[in-house]
């Protein structure tokens, strides 16, 4: 990540100074930096943090590019720098972390080299510490704008039993030129410099308990309140942080903290090629994503535990097996995932027709394309997601809300794929309603068993399957225009099963295409029926069953392209333009 992290203290004597921070080299060190360790420190430490590996040593690092440390440097002269401004001793070489997977490297000094940044730098310390401040004084704010940088700053005190106050003030700052990216950086950011805060909360405490143990201070200087003010500014002098943290390695440590932290704040963002416009299934599954990753930040261990392990999991349309390893947030997501490549019964939708017959298929299918629910009895949990995993390829992942197994009937607002035990009993008035399908799974018997699947499907052969419904779908039924299209891809024996594949995603995007335009047209343009009926015929959906179909898909929309057409509608110029 191209930014830069620094430490920043606010001194009594000289106001805002930047303490240390920690800057990222593409190219290799400046011909001044010498490549040998300095005495005692030619150790070379291996350290590993969340996976990044990085190898640390310290180098002899020139204060600027080929110059020597005088005058002519960006930083405050030495006359003007007490023991609190001070990090790194005189002739100090700062440190230099090599990220062995970018040949990146991330060196360390009390100033940037570069005099540009050091104005970047030392004008955002300053507002970090003067006028950009959150309510208390404490906490993290955002500002910046496009000639110097964007800012998140995090504002924060350190005890001092020999400061005004008994404490002294301190923020660490992340500058950078993309403010979107920063933006987006925000929980990751505060979460990691939080936590550096709370350590060095927690040391400069102890060092200040022990102090008030040893020699209180305020007893002291109740004592001596009618000292001059002069005085008494003058014999306060500032600390340096290492002597309130009681801590040596403390500028080792923030530069390991500090290169970590934009190695891995650099490394959470990726950057995705797309050709073309994103499609709607695109956007739907990285808004999953989002919500997943927003649900697992607010999780503790506790909340895990006290979840039952039976309930069925339906989260955001994405049921179990389906989980990302990365966002693996619920325990039984990694046995669905197993189980499931363990053994795949249905190979694809082809497979499934050879299997249940062409009526009981379509059957089947128009109840899914529909929206109704979709509901499989059978004790192999494995047969029942291989059939879920086949039959959602039909429809937007946005439709699809599926509970793999459960012990007890879910209510079909709940789900639209459902998976039961055989001994689950489903109420009667599903089983005679119009809007759902039950697929039974039941042991086969001698005079039953398939003969096409004797071959290659000893799995398949011992199972018979029924498929029934409140609302059979007649064979002379027209039914929804995408069903007969996928049926006669499906019974074209010339296409392959990926060829199938690929005609089922570019006609669930053409009918996806037909969803937006009349999402637009009836939901943000509010046109009469009479003008939608208009528009069904031109877009070939008349029918009865297209337009349920299209009624059920609208629900499959992404939040980003509906509020996107509500952003546009309520804009001034999209309403002057339709008038």
């Amino acid at each position: 990540m191209n930014a830069i992290v620094a430490l920043c203290h606010f001194c009594e004597l000289h106001g805002p100074r930047t303490l240390f921070c920690t800057e990222v080299l593409h190219s290799p060190l400046p011909q001044g930096a010498s490549s040998g360790d300095i005495s005692g420190q030619n150790e070379q430490a291996e350290e590993e943090e969340g996976g990044i590996q990085m190898s640390s040593r310290i180098r002899s690092h020139s204060p600027a590019e080929g110059a020597s440390a005088d005058s002519s440097s960006p930083g405050p002269k030495k006359s003007d720098m007490c023991e609190g401004c001070r990090s790194l001793a005189g002739g100090h070489p700062g440190y230099v972390s090599h990220d062995k997977e970018t040949s990146i490297k991330y060196v360390s000094h009390q100033h940037p080299n570069h005099p540009q940044l050091f104005s970047i730098v030392r004008q955002a310390c300053v507002r970090s510490l003067s006028c950009e401040v959150c309510p208390g004084r404490e906490g993290p704010i955002f500002f910046g704008d496009e000639q110097h940088g964007f800012v998140f700053s995090h504002t924060f005190f350190i005890k001092d039993s020999l400061a005004r106050g008994f404490q002294r003030w301190y923020s660490i700052i992340t500058i950078m030129m993309d403010r979107i990216y920063l933006i987006n950086s925000w929980p990751f950011l505060l979460g990691k410099i939080r936590g550096i805060i709370d350590e060095l909360q927690g040391k400069a405490l102890k060092v200040f308990e022990a102090e008030q143990y040893g020699c209180p201070q305020r007893a002291q200087r109740m004592n001596t309140a009618f000292t001059p003010f002069l005085h008494q500014r003058n014999g306060n002098a500032a600390r340096s942080l290492t002597s309130l943290t009681n801590d040596e390695n403390l500028w080792a440590c923030l530069h390991t903290s500090f290169a970590w932290l934009l190695k891995a704040c650099g490394s959470r963002l990726t950057e995705k090629l797309l050709e073309g416009a994103p499609t709607e299934d695109t956007l739907v599954q990285m808004e999953k994503l989002a919500d997943l990753k927003e649900e697992s930040e607010g999780w503790d261990g506790s909340e895990e535990e006290e979840k039952p392990s039976s309930q069925p999991d339906v989260v955001e349309g994405q049921e179990l097996s389906k989980c990302s390893p990365e966002t693996s947030l619920m325990p039984d997501c990694s046995s669905w995932n197993v189980a499931h490549r363990r053994l795949s019964v249905f190979r694809s939708l082809r497979h499934m027709r050879q299997v249940l017959g062409a009526s009981a298929f379509r059957m089947l299918a128009w109840h899914v394309l529909m929206g109704n629910q979709v509901i499989w009895k059978a004790r192999d949990m494995d047969l029942v997601q291989s059939a879920f995993d086949v039959l959602r390829s039909m429809l937007p992942v946005g439709c699809v809300r599926i509970i793999p197994y459960s012990d007890q009937y879910e209510e079909a607002y709940r789900c639209n794929f459902l998976g039961l035990s055989p001994q689950v009993q489903i109420p009667s008035h599903i089983l005679s309603s119009e809007f759902a399908v039950l697929v039974e799974v039941r042991t086969a018997t001698r005079s039953s068993l398939y003969p096409t699947l004797f071959d290659d499907e000893q799995s398949l052969n011992k199972y018979e399957f029924v498929v029934t419904s409140g609302s059979p779908v007649a064979a002379d039924r027209v039914g929804p225009t995408i069903l007969n299209k996928i049926e006669a891809a499906l019974t074209n024996q010339n296409l392959s099963v990926d060829v199938v594949d690929q005609c089922l995603v570019c006609l669930k995007e053409e009918w996806m295409n037909k969803v937006k335009v009349l999402f637009k047209f009836t939901k943000v343009d509010s046109r009469p029926k009479e003008d939608t009926q208009k528009l069904l015929s031109i877009l070939g959906a008349a029918e009865e069953d297209n337009v349920k179909l299209l009624k059920f898909w609208m629900t499959g929309l992404s939040k980003t392209y509906k509020s996107h057409l509500m952003s546009t509608v309520r804009s001034p110029t999209s309403s002057e333009s339709r008038n």
